[in-house]
């Protein structure tokens, strides 16, 4: 069978769901996540500057992350595995401002997320994962910053009953340590 790529735009304006090119056949699978040319057919400008993986565990919490100076946008996609996906925005003039919307992006389905600039990412891992960031910008340590994943004010509802609960979760310090809603808008109003 063959999936050619798809487009579905979302309520946050730039954030996308993308189905990848994917062919099946007895072998498994050809899969072709991105390409320059049928995103620029689309309208979608998209150059690659860098690309990431993470293996993580079951239960790992990695949210809500951003860079506050040189924004990088990224096609995020769950290689192997399963992972609730979460992305927040934070542009101060978009009319969903503090809104947020999740994702099942699973091994399997191929789907994945094209998430704008100014917008924090992040993810639950509900099965032991690996996932791809093809960034259209380069990940510097020192713009790195996030908001917690749990913050009141915005709100996210982590369907950590999926993971055999809270007692479950893994965070890394620089997660445990991350700033309020309340603390980015005090420190950058927004992007």
């Amino acid at each position: 069978m063959i999936q050619k790529f798809e487009f579905h735009t979302t309520d946050i304006s730039g954030l996308m769901e993308v189905i990848p090119f994917n062919a099946d056949d007895v072998r498994g699978c050809f899969t072709k996540d991105y390409s320059k040319e049928i995103f620029e057919a689309n309208g979608i400008p998209y150059n690659l500057e860098e690309v990431f993986y993470t293996t993580s565990h079951k239960g790992v919490i990695r949210a809500l992350h951003f860079q506050h100076v040189k924004q990088q946008p990224k096609l995020v996609r769950c290689i192997c595995g399963h992972v609730y996906d979460v992305v927040v925005d934070l542009r101060k003039d978009s009319p969903t401002f503090k809104k947020w919307l999740a994702f099942d992006l699973v091994g399997e389905r191929h789907n994945q997320i094209l998430v704008p600039a100014g917008c924090a990412h992040g993810y639950l891992v509900l099965e032991k994962s690996i996932v791809s960031y093809k960034c259209a910008e380069k990940f510097y340590g020192e713009y790195d910053d996030g908001i917690l994943w749990d913050d009141p004010e915005i709100g996210v509802k982590w369907p950590i009953e999926l993971i055999g609960g809270a007692e479950n979760l893994i965070l890394a310090d620089k997660d445990k340590n991350l700033q309020t809603f309340k603390e980015f808008v005090q420190t950058y109003g927004g992007f």
